[in-house]
């Protein structure tokens, strides 16, 4: 590794005076160092550690360089002595486990969180979630798929007993210009979260399988289940739907999702947790406008779709989905009943999501009195400055 004596320099067309750690292709000038034989388009291989240098000639911070991504540099630090190695990956991820351990405190309530988030935790394009003896590397940045091996030491320190599996979506792949070649796949296995049991299958086609981020709101929702008719739309593995009729004690439970896999394993999960749930494959377009009819509504009412949309070329598409799922998902809720709709495309803006469910109870004829806007949980966090990083809103309404 280099040294930062002897790293490339990477310039500016503009004076830095921010601090977020994104800076954008049409920001940079062409990397001033020779261009070695073999090292992409601008002559620094994607992922490279760089000294950014502003119009004035200032240095400007040290972090990934790639001239293949949209996102030329990921800016990990603005201290000129801090070194980009395996200590510098150790002490943040030191910070980052002592945040959930020390201070969350979250062993106490599951063995399953999100240990890394990003930009929140200063790791531009690194995420790893913790799932019980797992923990999964999540890779958006070349620069990060590189130090693959240091983080998993740094991270061993904590969790010496975890097995590592690590993956990046085709797509980042290709806009970052690296290939991840993922690891043998770990057996499924067992979490728990406030007291409740769900499967985990690490590099399953939903890689996953369960989404951490909505620990909180499962709780929450389940404190207005109680006796209820609860319909969870787009209910992936259930986790809404277990929480509702295993800590919730709703009376009757409907989980729907077009997804056969995720439902396999939705049903597994309300096995696990002796909870009896009615789970539906199903468009759920087709089957709202199918049972509606029947003058079926439900007193509690969950819609968390998946990210509609990566592309802000199609957010007019996405908002339109989310229009025409809240609006019929509404007509689906008995006067007085709980209704909560999720979005975690993050290119979607709380106050735009806000309007577009204002407009769906408009055109559906109910009124929404909102009892709290959310998001994921505090393993989660967003950094000020980088307001990317708060991606879902979970709005919790009632609905007259």
């Amino acid at each position: 590794m280099s040294s930062p004596e002897t790293l490339p320099k990477v310039r500016l067309k503009i004076v830095r005076r921010s601090s977020h750690p994104w800076i954008f292709q049409k920001m940079v000038e062409k990397p001033a160092s020779p261009r070695p034989q073999g090292l992409g388009l601008r002559g620094l291989a994607p992922g490279t550690v760089v000294d950014i240098i502003d119009r004035d000639g200032q240095w400007a911070g040290r972090g990934f360089y790639n001239g293949h991504s949209r996102i030329a540099l990921r800016v990990l630090t603005a201290d000129p002595n801090e070194a980009i190695d395996a200590d510098f990956f150790a002490r943040r991820l030191d910070q980052a486990v002592s945040l959930r351990r020390s201070l969350l405190r979250l062993d106490e309530i599951s063995d399953a969180y999100r240990l890394v988030h990003s930009e929140g935790d200063a790791l531009s394009g690194l995420v790893a979630d913790r799932f019980g003896g797992t923990i999964v590397l999540e890779f958006f940045a070349a620069g990060m798929y590189r130090f693959r091996q240091v983080i998993q030491d740094a991270l061993t320190k904590h969790f010496p007993e975890a097995r590592f599996y690590w993956f990046a979506e085709e797509h980042i792949q290709k806009q970052e210009s690296f290939d991840c070649r993922e690891p043998e796949a770990p057996p499924a296995g067992t979490i728990v979260e406030h007291g409740l049991r769900f499967r985990v299958a690490p590099g399953s086609k939903h890689k996953t399988g369960f989404f951490l981020d909505q620990r909180d709101n499962r709780k929450a929702l389940a404190g207005f289940c109680a006796g209820k008719r609860v319909l969870d739309l787009c209910c992936n593995t259930g986790g809404f739907a277990v929480y509702a009729k295993a800590l919730g004690q709703a009376d009757e439970v409907v989980g729907l999702d077009l997804d056969e896999q995720v439902i396999a394993l939705a049903k597994q999960n309300a096995n696990l947790n002796q909870a009896r749930i009615r789970f539906v494959q199903a468009d759920l377009f087709a089957w709202l406008r199918e049972t509606l009819p029947s003058g079926q509504r439900f007193d509690v009412v969950v819609l968390d779709p998946a990210k509609q949309t990566r592309d802000r070329e199609e957010i007019g598409y996405a908002l339109k989905r989310y229009f025409d799922m809240n609006k019929l998902a509404l007509q689906a809720v008995a006067p007085g009943g709980i209704f909560l709709t999720c979005s975690c495309t993050g290119l979607v803006s709380e106050e735009t999501f806000l309007e577009t469910l204002r407009r769906a109870a408009w055109q559906a004829g109910r009124t929404l009195q909102v009892l709290r806007l959310a998001g994921a949980g505090p393993d989660h966090p967003f950094q000020a400055h980088v307001p990317e990083g708060r991606y879902l809103k979970a709005v919790f309404c009632r609905v007259l």
